[in-house]
């Protein structure tokens, strides 16, 4: 958890919320088809409802009040992965940002399945 003070008090964010807001924005970003996790059974990524998205997604928190975010995504067959990274760098950055006023010092973005129609 991060503790932020004002002269009107402090907010303590949870690692939690900064899950759930990186990867509502990354699975809206074009080209995302959801985001993965590991099966330790079977060792295959399985795509991940809604409601438990978080668990693809991992939040490091740093001795100078910043976060680094690692995701976790399955995307769409024949899109430019360059390009569906790139954004869903740039929008996670920004969002997290804007909504915890935390400074992201990285976002990777591991694409680990895609999707084959």
């Amino acid at each position: 958890m991060i503790r932020q003070n004002n002269e009107l008090g402090s907010v303590t964010v949870s690692t939690n919320v900064y899950m759930e807001i990186a990867g509502t924005v990354a699975t809206n970003c074009f080209g995302v088809k959801g985001m993965v996790a590991r099966s330790v059974k079977d060792g295959v990524y399985h795509l991940l409802r809604k409601e438990s998205m978080s668990k693809g997604v991992n939040v490091e928190l740093h001795d100078d009040d910043t976060i680094s975010i690692d995701l976790h995504i399955m995307v769409d067959n024949g899109v430019n992965l360059g390009a569906v990274g790139d954004a869903i760098i740039s929008q996670v950055r920004y969002e997290v940002s804007k909504y915890t006023s935390t400074k992201v010092q990285a976002v990777n973005v591991y694409i680990d399945s895609m999707m084959v129609d």
